[in-house]
C-alpha cells in the first residue's frame, strides 16, 4: 500500500464513522486487495463490514447473485457484471456501501475487445448506484492491481465525502 491510499482510507473511515455508514467490497481482479487496504487501518471494523473475494463466474453467483446468463452475454468484465456483483453485495450484507471491482490483471486473459488492464468498476450507496465506469490501465499485472486499488478507494472516497456536505 502506498501514502496515497492510507490518507484516502484515513478520509474514508473519518466520513464513514461520522455518518455511522459501513462498506464493503466485492472483488474479483484484485483478489482482496482493496479489503487488505482498508483493514490495514486500526479500527476498520467500524466501518469496513465484509470483502467477497469472487474470482471465479461461480462465485460471482453464488456469492453476489449475478446472473449466469449476464456474464455468459456480457462477459465477467464488464459494466453489467461490475454493476450487479456491487448490488449483490448491497443485498446480501448490512451496508451501506458497496464497491466492486471486476478486470483483466494479465498478463493473459485480454482480447482485443477487452484487453489487459480493462478494468470495470461500480460504486453503490443503498439502492443508488453512485458510479460505475471503465479503466484501461497500463502495466503488468501487479501494476494494473495496484491502479485498481487506488482508482476504486478514490472514488470512494470522493462519493462519501461529497456527500458529507
Amino acid at each position: 500500500m502506498f501514502a496515497d491510499e492510507t490518507e484516502l482510507i484515513q478520509r474514508i473511515a473519518v466520513a464513514l464513522i461520522r455518518r455511522k455508514e459501513r462498506m464493503g467490497v466485492a472483488e474479483s481482479c484484485t483478489g482482496g486487495l482493496i479489503g487488505a487496504a482498508c483493514t490495514s487501518l486500526s479500527g476498520s471494523s467500524q466501518w469496513f463490514e465484509r470483502g467477497v473475494v469472487s474470482y471465479s463466474d461461480q462465485s460471482k453467483t453464488e456469492l453476489l447473485g449475478v446472473p449466469p446468463a449476464l456474464i455468459t452475454l456480457n462477459g465477467s468484465v464488464s459494466e453489467a457484471v461490475a454493476t450487479h456483483m456491487a448490488r449483490g453485495l448491497l443485498a446480501h450484507a448490512p451496508l451501506d456501501w458497496a464497491l466492486a471491482v471486476t478486470g483483466i490483471a494479465g498478463p493473459t486473459g485480454g482480447s482485443e475487445g477487452k484487453p489487459v488492464g480493462t478494468v470495470w468498476l461500480a460504486l453503490a450507496h443503498g439502492c443508488e448506484m453512485v458510479r460505475v465506469w471503465r479503466e484501461q490501465f497500463q502495466g503488468d499485472r501487479h501494476a494494473v492491481r495496484l491502479a485498481t486499488v487506488h482508482a476504486g478507494l478514490a472514488a470512494l472516497c470522493e462519493a462519501v465525502e461529497e456527500r458529507e456536505s
